[in-house]
């Protein structure tokens, strides 16, 4: 399906690697200029090539790919990212919302301390993000704000109290601002669940270490064991509906939480 975003300016942020990466590259495969950040030089101009790469193997395919060194819990770095994407691809018709995740841990082990910085890693930076990019989406006349979540939103899980309380304010910020900033920029809320992402990799690659799983394919069993496709998903896979509701065949879709995890949510 040609999604129509050729030429389009895309900010996906946090997308050095995992979910913002799959969806940076999802939306350059589909002809859209694209800046990408992360707090690292390494992984960022890795991850610059890997979406070149795959944009060239993709039929037709054309755009540019910038990558800015950024730390989405400092206004400023924000606010500087906005702007040299906005001077680099003349305009900004699509924004994505990504953050690392915060550590694992419990109600009682969690210091005061770690809930200011979950706010800021996972709600502050979507409100900062939003507020510099909003005057450029209202310019577009495609102008879409797509967030990466988790399922966590919906269904908590266990060892993961900060993802758990703090993503919710997440949701109440796209419902509201779907509402408000209505007809002219769209907003929506992925909800990934168990996705094959370095962080997943890690986590079984430490079962395998503590003796939890005999190798990596009995940790990919046991952690696709309650889904119902019966596996864990893939990066593209979010990607993929992450560049769909940022193009304008999505053009009637607002203010929706669409859960990307298998049919694993029961709600």
């Amino acid at each position: 399906m040609d999604l129509d975003v050729d030429g389009n300016a895309a900010l996906v942020t946090a997308s050095s690697s995992g979910l913002g990466l799959a969806s940076a590259t999802a939306l350059a495969e589909a002809g859209a200029n694209v800046a990408i950040c992360g707090r690292t030089e390494e992984k960022l101009e890795s991850a610059k090539k890997s979406i070149e790469d795959a944009r060239e193997s993709a039929d037709g395919a054309s755009g540019d790919v910038l990558a800015v060194q950024a730390d989405l819990t400092v206004p400023e770095d924000i606010a500087d990212l906005v702007e040299e994407t906005v001077d680099a691809f003349g305009g900004l018709d699509h924004l994505v919302t990504s953050s690392g995740g915060p550590p694992s841990t419990t109600f009682l082990e969690t210091e005061q301390r770690e809930w200011y910085q979950a706010y800021d890693l996972l709600v502050m930076s979507v409100v900062w993000t939003i507020e510099e990019a909003h005057p450029h989406l209202l310019e577009s006349e495609y102008g879409t704000i797509t967030s990466i979540t988790s399922r966590t939103v919906q269904e908590v899980a266990d060892g993961l109290l900060l993802s758990n309380a703090v993503r919710r304010g997440v949701i109440g910020l796209i419902k509201t601002v779907s509402r408000e900033f209505a007809p002219e920029i769209r907003a929506n809320a992925v909800l990934p669940g168990t996705i094959e992402t370095p962080r997943i990799e890690e986590l079984i690659e430490t079962g395998i270490e503590r003796g939890t799983y005999e190798d990596y394919e009995a940790g990919l069993a046991d952690l696709s064991d309650e889904i119902p496709m019966d596996r864990i998903g893939q990066p593209e896979e979010l990607g993929e509906t992450v560049a769909y509701l940022s193009s304008p065949r999505a053009s009637y879709v607002n203010g929706a939480e669409i859960p990307i995890d298998g049919g694993l949510l029961r709600s």
